[in-house]
């Protein structure tokens, strides 16, 4: 998948303050390469995944960072910090060989000092699933 520009665009930080509400629209798909869950089990000292076994969740939910940028840009910035999360859900499994993409919402943005802080809802989705194999509500810092 190649890098693509960002579905929502916001001009400053201030910008996201009276955004809440607002539907950041959906990323590309994307296919994780069939090693990507071994690669990522290798990484973490996690044991090996079968070929058959479904895509580890904490992979799944590192996927979101990936997915961030596609979703979102915010210029007028000195630097944007993924500042963590909050409630993490996994619902539905992903095997290797699905295709998954992101959708988001912005649901907060609040001044911090030097910024805004805003928590962006990040749904993961399996192509054909009934549910998300992943929602997140992901927080980030846009510092001035």
């Amino acid at each position: 998948m190649t890098a693509s520009v960002a579905t929502t665009v916001f001009q400053s930080p201030d910008d996201l303050l009276v955004a809440v509400g607002q539907r950041l629209g959906t990323t590309g798909w994307l296919t994780p390469k069939p090693n990507a869950a071994s690669d990522f089990a290798r990484a973490t000292v996690a044991p090996a995944p079968a070929p058959s076994d479904p895509i580890p969740p904490l992979m799944i939910l590192s996927l979101t960072n990936r997915f961030l940028p596609e979703l979102l840009e915010v210029r007028g910035i000195s630097s944007g910090i993924n500042y963590g999360a909050e409630q993490v859900t996994f619902a539905a499994p992903a095997h290797p060989g699905d295709r998954l993409r992101a959708r988001a919402v912005l649901t907060a943005a609040t001044e911090v000092p030097g910024g805004v802080q805003t928590t962006v809802e990040i749904s993961v989705e399996v192509e054909g699933a009934s549910e998300p194999a992943c929602v997140v509500q992901s927080l980030s810092r846009w510092l001035k």
